[in-house]
């Protein structure tokens, strides 16, 4: 037990002070490694707009591994398949509530094998839509609309989408905005400016409601 104690101190005390990202690796053959100019981009437009001092040099790390609790922030895309085992989902969920937070990306596909995957990590908790008030919408940047649209996919609405633990949400899914395509390289997806730009603020405040919350 004091073991434990001092283990979860330990990340506690990691997420306090630091404010690097990472990439979340995970099981099941979705492609987590999509959008690779996505959050290199995202940190460098933190580092220059909002005060943050994150390493522009992003790791990866996988699920099921205690290094996730050295990140504050963890960024999970993907277009296809998503599976967490128990020691997976385990892991995620210590690193949820001791603090840390996930914003996942659904680059088009990923939506109905999350969701499943997640009641692996909250069995009782369910996604919840998120009010248009909420404070991840004006931590840096206004959006009084809610969630941005990106890209079409289905001509659905944009949503963002949940999981709150003690009156704190801990894991983000932005669904049918497809946030890290705005983030990308130009050239990429060759997106205009101002939808770019809608996308990278929206990305600020992920990263800014994360540290500070």
């Amino acid at each position: 037990m004091k073991y434990l104690i001092t283990l979860y101190l330990t990340f506690f005390t990691c997420l306090l002070f630091s404010q690097d990202v990472a990439i979340l690796k995970y099981k099941g053959g979705g492609d987590w490694y999509s959008n690779p100019t996505a959050m290199p981009n995202l940190v460098k437009y933190c580092n220059d707009n909002i005060d943050t001092n994150i390493n522009e040099n992003i790791q990866t790390v996988e699920v099921g591994s205690t290094d996730i609790f050295q990140f504050p922030l963890l960024h999970m895309t993907g277009h296809g398949n998503v599976f967490f085992d128990d020691d997976d989902a385990k892991n995620l969920r210590n690193y949820l509530i001791s603090g840390g937070f996930l914003h996942i990306d659904d680059n088009y596909g990923m939506e109905p094998y999350i969701t499943k995957e997640l009641k692996k990590v909250f069995p009782n908790n369910e996604l919840k839509e998120i009010p248009k008030d909420h404070k991840i919408f004006n931590s840096a940047y206004s959006f009084p609309n809610g969630l941005p649209k990106i890209h079409e996919h289905d001509g659905k609405a944009p949503q963002a989408f949940g999981i709150f633990h003690e009156g704190r949400l801990v894991l983000l899914f932005t669904f049918e905005s497809d946030l890290g395509d705005g983030w990308e390289d130009q050239e990429v997806h060759n997106d205009p400016e101002e939808i770019r730009e809608k996308a990278l603020k929206m990305g600020a405040n992920i990263v800014k409601y994360a540290f500070t919350n």
